[in-house]
């Protein structure tokens, strides 16, 4: 019936995010907001995709009823600079846009995924890529990171390197290689590729099984949570030094517990950031014990702590061919270097990738070893880089303008947000 299908359609489109990008709202940041029924990870998944394209989250309004929400995040490159690039404004309105359930990398298709964890130790990455080495099997994509003593790593090999022979073997002997002890096993596994959603995700959710956030108390960052009663909410208050992907890391623990935000501000203030969440249980029960609280206050300093960026930064750039993985890192090893984290990528045949290094003890690293390992490696595809920093002092771009049919648009909706959480106690202002 013709009503039916009208029907169905308008359902389609109050489920389908409506995304919205101005310009001309603010003259130091691009405004991205997103609005529509509320659905589980819509939140998470925005904020991955702005985080994937290497963009800095400044500001951030989140309001929802339960059955609708509106989300608005003022949005600049690594260098501060609003977004100017028409594909990229074009990729976060298709990828939000038609969103309808995690999403999966095209370019992991048919690959398979190793996920490791065990005790860190000098050199346990190299060994790791020398055994994938001498078993003959590409590694297309890689991440790992390292924290309190433990290491997560989750690969992706060839499809044609993996048959169910040769993946039997490989964790046969990574699990020897991972094997620790009784109080601190490490363990391995192969799984499709398609089975990983994302990879800093499955590296969070692998660390927070192996307990990476028990023991002592972490000095910083800080974070609090805190009951209001009276809403019926759970107060998720977190202070601490902004860096990249910080809102992502905080928003993806949040999800992978089992809660849900409601409401939020996020605040970034010259080199501090503070957000402020209220959220429940998926069930709609909010956290009602100390123990509980202490959790989530360990899980979410563990997940800001694992991406702490510490240590020099390494850049190789360099045509892609067997070994190379395991000869770079034998290097890094054979000068006494920690490779604290790594981001391995290839596209074509060419490898890029990113380490962070320090010591053996995770302390600064001596310039004569930084030396030593380039000399070795290649100074023409091995680079010391220092990390992105913003322009604090932006000024607006010519044409910048605080109204405009478009900007109107998004300074009503955003205003929107701010009003309902104004009128829920939430921040103090709504100008």
């Amino acid at each position: 019936m013709e009503w039916l299908d009208e029907y169905e359609k308008l359902v389609i489109r109050m489920n389908t995010p409506r995304v919205v990008i101005d310009n001309a709202v603010c003259p130091t940041a691009t405004l991205v907001q997103v609005d529509s029924a509320r659905k589980r990870g819509v939140l998470l998944e925005a904020v991955q995709v702005l985080a994937d394209l290497d963009l800095s989250i400044n500001k951030a309004y989140i309001s929802s009823d339960g059955r609708w929400f509106m989300d608005v995040f003022h949005v600049t490159d690594r260098l501060g600079r609003k977004l100017t690039d028409d594909s990229v404004i074009s990729y976060i309105e298709q990828s939000l846009g038609t969103w309808n359930g995690p999403a999966r990398p095209a370019a992991l298709e048919g690959l398979t995924a190793l996920e490791l964890t065990g005790a860190d130790r000098t050199g346990l990455l190299s060994e790791v890529f020398a055994v994938l080495a001498d078993m003959e099997c590409s590694v297309v994509e890689a991440r790992a990171w390292t924290h309190r003593g433990r290491l997560a790593c989750v690969a992706f090999l060839r499809g044609e390197d993996a048959d169910a022979d040769r993946v039997a073997r490989i964790l046969a002997r990574l699990g020897h290689l991972l094997r620790g002890d009784a109080e601190a096993p490490g363990a391995v596994a192969a799984v499709p590729a398609a089975a990983v959603s994302h990879a800093d995700r499955r590296l969070h959710q692998l660390m927070d099984a192996d307990r990476d956030q028990d023991g002592r108390a972490f000095p910083t960052p800080a974070v609090s949570v805190d009951s209001w009663a009276e809403r019926g909410y759970s107060v998720v208050t977190v202070q601490c030094r902004d860096r990249p992907k910080l809102l992502f890391d905080v928003l993806c623990t949040l999800h992978d517990m089992d809660y849900v935000v409601f409401h939020g501000t996020v605040d970034t203030t010259g080199d501090q950031a503070r957000q402020e969440f209220y959220i429940r249980h998926a069930d709609g029960s909010p956290i009602r014990s100390e123990a509980e609280r202490e959790r989530v206050s360990q899980c979410i300093q563990a997940a800001i702590d694992r991406r702490s960026l510490e240590g020099v930064r390494l850049e190789l750039c360099t045509p892609d061919r067997p070994g190379l993985l395991s000869d770079v890192t034998r290097t890094f090893r054979e000068n006494g270097l920690l490779v604290a984290q790594a981001e391995v990528s290839t596209k074509g045949d060419l490898a890029s990738n990113v380490f962070y290094v320090t010591d053996a003890a995770g302390n600064a690293v001596d310039q004569c070893a930084i030396d030593a390992v380039r000399e070795r490696v290649g100074t023409d595809c091995l680079f010391v880089r220092e990390e992105p920093r913003p322009q604090l002092n932006q000024k607006a771009a010519p044409g910048d303008r605080d109204h405009g049919v478009g900007g109107l648009g998004l300074v009503y909706l955003g205003n929107l947000v701010k009003r309902n959480l104004y009128n829920l106690g939430l921040i103090k202002s709504c100008s």
